[in-house]
């Protein structure tokens, strides 16, 4: 008889879907990737065609199975990370879409929130779901599908229809329409659950116009969402047992399990959070608020700050300016020199995010000399990536009162050394960085395998969590603080 052992990890991103065969020495038997196209129908409109999307999600599964050669017997349970906000309606009794799904980047229903905002409602939706009152978020996309697809809304009253993040319609067709749930992580980024949880907020449904009776059940992170059915190359009856949004599930692929402890995900953009244990702490610097995960009956919550412009920095200097053909070769050409020369470079090509807000912010480069080089350019870039990921955390242990000890670091910017050093110099704290980078995906791994049974706790994830390489503190320099005070000047003028 075949043992179960196996978790299947199904990363669900913005721009490709990603799969993943751990074994419980968190050894990765596959891993495939396939990416699905981005629909743009008009500037800020951004759209994912939900069946190009599971089509993906469905050719990534069937890749692992063939390239692993393993009996798919061998699969314990199913975990799933996503992209959040990103949101969709569907018809209740064929799983049809009603129109592509929105995605977190559209910007269409910004007047919406501009109106809400005008109108005075924002202080309450911050004080019950700990976020801004913006596009990015779920209630505002799901109202807008209903009011701009014929016969939506009267159909949502009349309990037709169904609608959800990305994790929601996953497993409604994972499980051949026999389960419509979610869990906090997702839940608490759509403006319409309460930080405290007990359900779907009644007033803040009515307010966004988003019938309560469409959204999906919301269940603890490791409960048994649904069993699959039906789904080709696998077997009926794998349990789905793990489900994150994905920057919650870095946090927890990552073991930051106590209170005070951070990570950073260097992706296109990056994404710092915090864990602020058994309490919600409202940030007083523009952090968003917000669930890290349930297990059981206990809720973990988190601060939460992003910088639009991370990896994508590094993309533009190799397609915009030629610095480079690849984007593996910045690191080498940025450590060619010993400084940035005085040159500071402001990575607010699409505005700044938290903790400054400015949406309207373009990027800046200052201090070019004629001994200015690409290299120099190159060096100013990754600091500038390292600078504004300074600025959130450290608006992070403003807002709890206590100073960081340590970062870890994922995400495929993570692998650039010189940035990692770095991102530790200007922290002043050592950063560790795992021997699995995809912390997202090893997120759901873990709270698959702890819903299976797999892990018993926590304790026993942290001890399976793994370090590639830590990154020391340098001595504080009077360069050091030069720089600093640059990047201030040059953020003021961005």
């Amino acid at each position: 008889m075949t043992t179960a052992d196996l978790i299947l990890a199904i990363d669900q991103g913005t721009t490709g879907s990603t799969c993943l065969l751990v074994d419980p020495q968190l050894r990765v038997l596959a891993r495939a990737t396939r990416e699905f196209p981005q629909h743009f129908p008009q500037p800020g409109w951004v759209e994912h065609d939900p069946e190009e999307l599971y089509a993906s999600v469905l050719a990534a599964v069937a890749e692992v199975l063939q390239t692993s050669g393993v009996a798919p017997a061998r699969i314990a349970a199913i975990g799933i990370t996503n992209q959040r906000e990103t949101s969709l309606l569907w018809d209740r009794s064929d799983g049809r879409p009603l129109h592509r799904a929105l995605v977190w980047q559209d910007r269409r229903t910004a007047d919406t929130c501009e109106s809400l905002r005008a109108a005075g409602h924002e202080d309450l939706i911050r004080a019950r779901t700990g976020l801004l009152l913006d596009p990015y978020f779920s209630a505002t996309k799901l109202a807008w599908v209903l009011d701009h697809v014929p016969g939506a809304r009267a159909r949502a009253e009349a309990g037709e229809l169904r609608a959800g993040t990305i994790d929601t319609y996953l497993v409604w067709r994972l499980t051949a329409g026999a389960a419509h749930v979610s869990e906090p992580s997702n839940a608490s980024r759509t403006l319409l659950w309460p930080l405290k949880g007990g359900g779907w907020d009644e007033e803040l449904c009515a307010l966004l116009r988003v019938p309560a009776a469409i959204l999906p059940r919301v269940l603890p992170c490791t409960a048994r969402f649904g069993e699959t059915c039906g789904v080709p190359g696998l077997p009926d009856g794998i349990p789905i047992h793990g489900i994150a949004g994905d920057q919650q599930a870095a946090l927890f692929g990552q073991a930051c399990f106590g209170p005070g402890e951070a990570k950073c995900t260097y992706g296109t953009g990056a994404f710092a959070v915090l864990n602020t244990g058994d309490t919600p702490v409202a940030s007083r610097h523009g952090l968003l608020t917000t669930v890290g995960w349930q297990i059981g009956e206990r809720t973990t919550y988190c601060l939460e700050g992003s910088a639009f412009m991370a990896g994508a920095v590094v993309q533009w200097l190799r397609d915009g300016l030629g610095f480079v053909l690849k984007a593996s070769e910045i690191e080498a050409l940025a450590a060619s020199v010993p400084d940035s020369g005085g040159v500071v470079l402001v990575p607010a090509h699409a505005g700044l995010g938290a903790p400054y807000w400015r949406p309207h912010a373009r990027g800046l480069i200052s201090g070019i000399t004629r001994g200015t080089t690409r290299a120099h350019i190159a060096r100013a870039a990754l600091e500038g990536i390292a600078l504004q990921i300074a600025d959130l955390l450290r608006a992070m242990s403003a807002d709890i009162g206590a100073p960081l000890k340590a970062l870890k670091v994922d995400g495929g910017a993570a692998a650039n050394d010189l940035l990692m050093q770095l991102q530790a110099d200007l922290l002043g704290v050592p950063i560790a960085r795992p021997t699995m980078l995809e912390a997202t995906a090893l997120g759901a791994v873990f709270l698959a395998g702890l819903g299976a049974g797999i892990w018993s706790d926590t304790g026993a994830l942290a001890a399976a969590w793994q370090q590639d390489r830590a990154f020391t503190p340098s001595p504080p320099t009077t360069a050091l603080a030069t720089l600093r005070s640059n990047w201030e000047r040059a953020v003021a003028l961005a």
